[in-house]
């Protein structure tokens, strides 16, 4: 077992580590998860009701749409010596690694997805999450989105473009064969409650 040093919400291995190393880690996957970046496994900070309440409507949109694709809560993403467990992923259903009983494997994807969407939690770091987002894309995503809920915008990241900072009425981009129209203003109103 390798000594671990937890400090601020990031484990540090102190022992040199790499990315194959630390996926035979046993605690990796244990809430909340672990993910490897830039040769330090840093733990993701609990996101909380509004984190979660996103995220979930977020997947049974997507999911709703009957198309080639399906959403993913906190699946591992391992690519490019980089291991990350974005908020939502979503990936074509012909990519869906599968074990000899035709079932979805458990250890997560070997590759980028087509969109990864990440919902920024108060105690995260913007530019950690932004950095995962744009490996992402550099490893093949087509699309990235950022979810700050306190700011109540949404940063979209595509390949070889600049950043968009939508808000409000915007229409969010979505992938190409989603039939899909959602406003930031629709997202942020999903956490609305009638009192």
């Amino acid at each position: 077992m390798r000594n671990i040093g937890l400090t601020q919400g990031k484990i540090t291995v102190l022992e040199s580590t790499n990315l194959e190393e630390f996926l035979k880690l046993p605690y990796i996957e244990e809430s909340p998860t672990c993910e490897y970046i830039n040769g330090e496994v840093i733990q993701k900070p609990m996101g909380g009701a509004k984190h979660s309440l996103l995220q979930k409507r977020l997947i049974a949109v997507i999911d709703a749409l009957g198309s080639n694709y399906e959403a993913f809560p906190k699946l591992r993403c391992t690519c490019g010596n980089r291991s990350v467990v974005p908020d939502v992923v979503v990936i074509s259903t012909n990519q869906l690694p599968l074990d000899e009983n035709g079932e979805i494997i458990s250890s997560g994807i070997d590759f980028a997805p087509a969109w990864v969407i990440e919902i920024l939690s108060p105690t995260q770091s913007q530019t950690k999450v932004t950095g995962n987002i744009l490996h992402c894309l550099r490893n093949g995503s087509q699309l990235g989105w950022l979810i700050d809920p306190s700011e109540r915008c949404i940063l979209v990241y595509q390949p070889n473009s600049l950043p968009d900072l939508l808000a409000g009425q915007d229409i969010l981009p979505v992938l190409e064969d989603l039939n899909l129209t959602l406003s930031v203003d629709e997202i942020f109103a999903w956490l609305q409650r009638k009192v």
